[in-house]
């Protein structure tokens, strides 16, 4: 029997609880009934069981699009995080005025709208008067389509988000530096360690859960790499993926799937696809970590 005393409570969280099961458990359940619907909002729905499940697994811009989200965690995740390690290396090299102001700098990309972000960035890709081509022009090298030669089209889509997201693993980072006892720098200066010993034998080991949250967070990040591409391709729902799908991943195929083609039923299987994806991609860093820390 509920106790009186604990109402007054219950009354309290019952709004965040009700907007909570209207706006986030009511979409997951439906989406996941739906997932085994044909159904396209304008007709009756019609129970098809796995068929949307085996529709889009054997899919042609499934594969794809599983193939180009491989390739761009497997560079972007480790090598961003490398960047945001050095910038924090830099930043804390500094005092005072000049930290804050290097932080600051460094953040700004990060509170940029993506919009405002991709169309910097595109501007800097245009070819022939493009930032990066006249750069190259000066140097009598050829113009290059950045943004429309396969060859470059994935590489360029790194290098933005990387640019974008490394100033928010930096401030990360830079925190976990600053709570690193300051007496085994001082020890290891005694024994005559050199910088980059330090760095190697006391910061990194030091870092080991801050580097497992920014590398876990970026992980998720990226299985779920959406705006960037979309805003760097001129994407659109009828349109999308760049040339020859160079840019195309798996939420990019779900919207299309879904607002274009009106297969809603195809585009709520492909959310439960990736959603076990990343949770099972989660699940297996939290085990590797956890067995790393067995005796």
């Amino acid at each position: 029997m509920l106790d009186k005393k604990h109402v007054p409570h219950l009354l309290m969280v019952f709004p965040f609880l009700a907007l909570f099961a209207v706006f986030f458990l009511y979409p997951i359940v439906s989406g996941f009934v739906y997932s085994f619907y044909d159904w396209n909002a304008t007709t009756t729905s019609r129970f098809v069981g796995l068929a949307n499940y085996q529709r889009v697994i054997h899919s042609r811009d499934f594969s794809k699009a599983m193939w180009n989200l491989g390739s761009y965690i497997v560079i972007t995740v480790p090598v961003g995080i490398a960047v945001a390690f050095c910038l924090a290396l830099l930043v804390e090299s500094f005092k005072g005025f000049w930290q804050n102001f290097f932080r600051s700098i460094f953040f700004m990309p990060v509170v940029l709208p993506m919009f405002l972000a991709a169309t910097i960035w595109r501007w800097i890709y245009t070819p022939n008067i493009g930032l990066l081509n006249t750069i190259r022009g000066l140097f009598g090298l050829p113009s290059v389509q950045f943004l429309n030669d396969t060859s470059t089209m994935l590489y360029s889509l790194i290098a933005v988000d990387i640019w974008v997201s490394a100033g928010f693993n930096m401030v990360i980072i830079l925190a976990g530096m600053k709570n690193i006892p300051r007496h085994y720098y001082e020890a290891a200066r005694l024994d005559g360690a050199s910088k980059l010993q330090e760095i190697l034998y006391i910061t990194i080991p030091m870092l080991y859960p801050v580097l497992f949250f920014v590398t876990t967070y970026g992980v998720i990040s990226a299985l779920q790499v959406f705006d960037t591409p979309w805003l760097l391709t001129g994407s659109s729902f009828s349109q999308y993926g760049g040339r020859q799908n160079a840019l195309l991943f798996p939420v990019m195929d779900m919207m299309g799937r879904g607002f274009g083609e009106l297969k809603f039923g195809q585009a709520a299987a492909y959310g439960f696809i990736l959603t076990t994806v990343i949770v099972s991609v989660t699940a297996v860093m939290f085990a590797l970590r956890k067995k790393g820390h067995q005796p």
